[in-house]
């Protein structure tokens, strides 16, 4: 973005995260489940978006509050804020390793950086952690394993995703910032 400010006090900043947020909660609602504690999401990627345009502290809110507005319109299970806390923590991840100051979509590396990190902190990590706590299935260690596969497959789904997406909003967004 050409914007000098980014960060939530500028107006095009809060409604493009405000439209990302949306499509995080809309992207939460299609989900494939496995198991109970095994189902492949798509939620981060309008969070990895937020992440590339604006930086961790605009997707960290972005992740945050897609999280509490998924469980408001279409809770799927009882509220957890460690859900919540790993949708910033999302955030932060990909904007620190997506976000590029001079407009431009980031390349593989970063990409690939984001989600491995992303992956192993927040999904085997944490999910598992809050996961076990909910649902008390043989301890976390026993979730993480269970969850390993399922992680390991959406790595480069996830990349290839992010790809797809960054690149042609990015293209999108400089053509509409010349244009206006």
């Amino acid at each position: 973005m050409d914007d000098k400010k980014q960060g939530l006090n500028n107006i095009k900043v809060v409604t493009m995260a405000g439209m990302l947020t949306a499509f995080g909660v809309i992207a939460g609602f299609f989900k494939i489940a496995i198991t109970e504690v095994i189902e492949i999401r798509f939620s981060a990627l309008p969070i990895a978006a937020a992440g590339s345009f604006f930086g961790p502290g605009v997707a960290a809110a972005v992740g945050a509050v897609a999280d509490i507005g998924g469980f408001l319109v279409r809770p799927t299970g009882p509220y957890f804020p460690g859900f919540t806390l790993s949708g910033a923590l999302t955030g932060v991840i990909f904007g620190l390793c997506l976000h590029k100051k001079d407009g431009f979509s980031p390349g593989l590396m970063r990409v690939t950086i984001g989600v491995l990190l992303n992956t192993l902190i927040v999904n085997l990590l944490l999910n598992s952690l809050w996961l076990s706590m909910i649902y008390g299935q043989g301890g976390v260690i026993a979730v993480m394993v269970a969850r390993v596969l399922k992680e390991l497959i959406m790595i480069p789904v996830n990349i290839i995703l992010i790809m797809g997406i960054t690149g042609p909003l990015f293209s999108l967004i400089r053509k509409s910032a010349k244009q206006g």
